[in-house]
């Protein structure tokens, strides 16, 4: 049975996208099978997979039950994805019901047994989307860039966090806090990730141990929709993801 983690902040170009892609391929690295879900309208990460969007099934489709998840998941060269398009943006207004917070849980029951984990890639902000994603998940990863305003959304998005777990599922734990972009060299990273780990302290969650460097090759190879473990194994952000993983699954993820 797939373990269900989203990656999300409530402040964009943090890295949540890239995070995705890159854990989904750590994991496949380590031998895991590994399913990721683009749940922002936006669409990045379905372009970073070389996914079909307007022709192809997306997760809109399931969501609206149209078919069951497993006949929207594409196999691509880098991974295998259910995308998502624009259609997505409309799921606030089109879905008004009750019990429309869990129609994520609900469709991710058949391919739950196909897969070790599955991956969602959250939007930013708190809308019905992002609450879907926690309403599913057994696990939240908080992606946080070496900036002020970085800091100022981890008390909002655990906030949200804490009433997802209150309303629809008590189940949900965050896995951890970690920096992206992260250049130890450089003061403003290493004071704000020593602020992180006192908020984090504070707030009861985990501050990881694994940072991810920025890496100028990085965005190239998601331009080019390639597999980022498998295309630079030792590349420095390679190495750093992979690192990641590890300490993800020493915690039980």
């Amino acid at each position: 049975m797939a373990k269900l983690i989203t990656v999300s902040n409530q402040k964009g170009g943090v890295g949540k996208t890239t995070t995705v892609n890159a854990l989904a391929s750590s994991l496949r690295y380590l031998g895991r099978r590994v399913l990721c879900i683009d749940f922002d309208p936006q669409g990045n990460l379905s372009f970073g997979f070389g996914a079909e969007t307007e022709s192809s099934a997306s997760i809109y489709d399931v969501l609206r039950r149209e078919l069951p998840a497993r006949f929207a998941v594409q196999h691509t060269e880098v991974g295998d994805i259910i995308p998502a398009n624009i259609l997505l943006s409309g799921m606030e207004m089109e879905f008004t019901g009750r019990g429309r917070e869990f129609l994520l849980r609900d469709a991710m029951r058949s391919v739950q047994e196909l897969y070790d984990y599955i991956l969602i890639d959250s939007p930013p902000g708190l809308g019905i989307l992002t609450i879907n994603a926690f309403a599913a998940s057994d696990g939240m990863l908080l992606p946080l860039l070496p900036d002020i305003y970085s800091l100022q959304g981890i008390a909002r998005i655990c906030d949200s966090i804490e009433r997802v777990r209150r309303t629809c599922n008590p189940k949900l734990r965050v896995l951890g806090v970690f920096m992206t972009q992260y250049n130890e060299k450089q003061s403003l990273s290493r004071e704000v990730r020593a602020t992180a780990e006192m908020i984090a302290r504070d707030l009861r969650v985990p501050m990881l141990k694994s940072t991810v460097r920025k890496s100028a090759s990085l965005p190239q190879m998601q331009a080019m929709q390639q597999d980022i473990i498998g295309s630079a194994p030792r590349a420095a952000v390679s190495l750093d993801y992979l690192r990641l993983t590890d300490e993800l699954l020493e915690q039980g993820m």
